[in-house]
């Protein structure tokens, strides 16, 4: 058994060794498979920032990010709350018509939301990135099975205590479910940070560039420097590895649906 596990962390952990290793060296070693650390960090780093305005693109990529993970955080776990502390069954069918939506392709409604979004002149902004995936039912469906174990005698209670509806869910029911919280917030960022399609579409001036398009744009034209391509996939990736692993107890209890 420890011989599988270690053969299967090892298969794991490689592309993130080969990423690190292949950012510390130049293309021509890349291309030969150089498994050991070079010398040419330095000079892939200020290739990349000769290339490309990676500052800019790393704001964007934050700030993108950052704003949608809490819009979605609050408007999602505010719908799965309601969906099961005021349980009905027309709350169950809208609840199984957003789930089917989920097996509709985000290709599928691509040229629908680019026509919708051009026409409201929203193009290069903040909202037009956000929207589409503000809400998901993935969210919704994992907040909602979170509230199911939700004391309701806690409801009850501050109710009598005097506490409105909108007060019970700020201050009772995000507090207990930190866990779910912690673990909605790595999937949200994750999702935001590493997406690629819908930026690429939406967004069409250098200005609103992000991380995951500008190792597109490395990729582009006749000879790729594959050292600066790691250099830039290595910055691309390390801040959902950060987050990834600061909260990844909590993620793990998030899934399975602890509540403390």
């Amino acid at each position: 058994m420890y011989v599988f596990l270690t053969i299967v962390s090892v298969i794991s952990v490689f592309p993130l060794y080969w990423m690190l290793i292949s950012a510390t060296n130049k293309s021509i070693d890349v291309s030969r498979g150089t498994m050991l650390p070079g010398l040419a960090l330095i000079d892939n780093w200020k290739s990349l920032l000769s290339q490309q305005d990676v500052a800019r693109a790393m704001i964007n990529s934050f700030k993108y990010s950052i704003i949608l993970t809490l819009c979605a955080l609050v408007i999602c776990s505010l719908a799965g709350y309601g969906f099961e502390i005021y349980h009905d069954k027309g709350k169950d069918a809208v609840m199984s018509i957003l789930l089917l939506g989920m097996m509709v392709p985000f290709v599928a409604t691509l040229v629908p939301l680019f026509r919708m979004f051009s026409a409201a002149k929203l193009l290069n902004t903040t909202v037009a990135f956000i929207l589409p995936t503000i809400s998901t039912p993935f969210l919704i469906m994992m907040f909602r099975q979170s509230a199911r174990s939700f004391p309701h005698d806690i409801i009850e209670a501050a109710r009598i205590d005097g506490l409105n509806e909108i007060q019970i869910f700020f201050r009772m029911f995000i507090p207990t479910m930190r866990s779910t919280y912690a673990a909605a917030m790595t999937i949200t960022f994750m999702n935001a940070w590493n997406n690629y399609l819908w930026p690429k579409v939406i967004m069409t001036t250098d200005e609103s560039m992000t991380m995951p398009m500008l190792v597109a744009n490395l990729t582009e034209g006749y000879v790729t420097d594959y050292g600066v391509l790691m250099l830039a996939v290595l910055l691309c990736s390390l801040p959902t590895i950060i987050i990834f692993f600061l909260l990844q107890k909590s993620f793990a209890e998030g899934i399975t649906g602890a509540v403390k």
